[in-house]
């Protein structure tokens, strides 16, 4: 029995070599987990037997269970670095079409030729499907995850329709143009535009008192200068008008009575004795809506509001000080190329895009087991679900048992190379020492066979 005793210590300590040696060697493989090696005793004896004088007969493996500790988080500057801070694995398919899912703390991962988001071995990061706009989750359920994918552009433009606006009109000025005068505002903006115009026009700086601009873009993306300019009309009851061109052609509001074709027709902001602008007296009740604009390159026809009343914290008033310009806005776009990437601590990833616009891609599926020694290792730093794991429980980062994301850094494995080194002298003195009984028990018998 020694020597079947000694083996089984020699088959012990080697398993326990392997195992301690296969931690020391992925040491610095991102997302691994180490394994213990766990050994129990063997008693070949009889059910009637007594156990006073039992003697044992060596020992087996018992089991190589997994260490399922957090690792330490290495911080990089890559966005599609991720780790999982707390419970939690990525969850993963081969491809597209394949049902079957992988799980993983590596959290390496880059964006291929196909746009989809993957690890190094080619399985794909899956997320559940989010309102692009408001970044909200439809399902929960591991069935209904998608690939992860960053589009290269937003997707077609959009034509803008709608310009807010608040500013300060300076007060006190006197009126730029008097319009009681000869010729009037009508003719001092409109002096080049007797007939239909072949090119823009851009009125003197003597015929308005102040003037900003933006940018707005058409059904085709293509973008084009929207010009307002203000003029003080009558200083008594604190009226402005407003006359807009755009690429310097004039924008009309409502159909032009023949011959004035051309005219740019004022718009009127008035302000009461407070400066507080007068929606009821003010055209469109601070809404300016145009008629609708032709343009001639073939894009719809572009038809604008520009919205004078209050946004948010900011007003239009008239009150002393300079002109200035508190909020501008307008919802029109055109084609954008993917500028970045950002994942947010719950795993919603959004992309920005050169045209100033952002959507809502994914939210990262995580999955956790109730038992994860009993997953499966598969490689690639990988598991899959098994009957000793229990089934898969997914869900969003934050919530139950879940930990959050953190992107830009990456979990090292959790090894403790100190440790791991001790054990491999301890490992290494078992088999010593098991090789030394087994030398012992040879002696031993050598000599009995020497006596007869």
């Amino acid at each position: 029995m020694t020597f079947s005793t000694s083996l089984s210590g020699l088959n012990a300590a080697s398993a326990d070599l392997d195992v301690t040696s296969n931690n020391i060697a992925n040491v610095a493989t991102t997302g691994f987990k180490g394994s213990r090696a766990e050994f129990a005793d063997v008693f070949a004896a009889s059910p009637l037997g007594t156990t006073s004088n039992a003697i044992g007969s060596g020992v087996q493996l018992a089991a190589v269970s997994q260490q399922f500790g957090q690792g330490n988080l290495d911080f990089t500057e890559n966005t599609l670095d991720m780790a999982v801070t707390g419970e939690g694995f990525f969850v993963l398919k081969p491809n597209q079409t394949s049902s079957d899912l992988s799980y993983s703390r590596a959290g390496a991962f880059q964006v291929d030729q196909n746009g989809l988001v993957a690890n190094s071995a080619g399985q794909i990061l899956q997320v559940f499907p989010v309102d692009s706009l408001t970044g909200i989750v439809g399902t929960t359920s591991l069935t209904g995850t998608i690939p992860l994918q960053v589009p290269n552009t937003v997707g077609s433009p959009q034509a803008s329709t709608a310009v807010n606006i608040n500013l300060n009109l300076p007060a006190g000025l006197t009126p730029a143009i008097d319009p009681a005068a000869a010729g009037g505002i009508d003719d001092e903006f409109n002096a080049a535009l007797a007939t239909v115009p072949v090119s823009a026009v851009t009125p003197s700086t003597a015929n308005y008192n102040n003037a900003t601009s933006a940018t707005v873009f058409d059904s085709q993306g293509n973008s084009h200068i929207l010009s307002m300019y203000y003029v003080m009309t009558d200083e008594l009851n604190n009226t402005w008008e407003v006359r807009s061109t755009l690429d310097g052609f004039p924008l009309q509001i409502g159909t032009p009575v023949p011959p004035a074709t051309t005219s740019i027709s004022p718009a009127t902001l008035d302000f009461n004795s407070s400066g507080v602008l007068d929606l009821v007296n003010s055209t469109g009740n601070g809404a300016i809506n145009f008629d609708a604009y032709t343009l001639t390159n073939g894009a719809a026809p572009l038809d604008l509001t520009i919205d004078y009343t209050s946004q948010g914290n900011t007003i239009t008033q008239e009150a002393q000080g300079d002109f200035s310009v508190q909020f501008l806005s307008q919802d029109g776009f055109s084609t954008g190329r993917l500028a970045g990437l950002e994942v947010d601590d719950s795993g919603l990833v959004r992309a920005s895009f050169t045209n100033g616009q952002t959507t809502a891609l994914g939210k990262i599926a995580l999955a956790r087991f109730d038992n994860p020694q009993g997953l499966r290792q598969t490689g690639n730093t990988s598991w899959v679900e098994t009957v000793e794991s229990g089934p898969v429980i997914g869900g969003e980062a934050g919530t139950g048992n879940l930990g959050l994301i953190q992107s830009g850094a990456l979990e090292t494995s959790n090894i403790d190379l100190t440790a791991e080194l001790v054990n491999l002298i301890t490992a290494q003195r078992n088999f010593q020492a098991n090789s030394k009984a087994i030398e012992t028990a040879n002696t031993i018998t050598q000599t009995i066979i020497n006596i007869t």
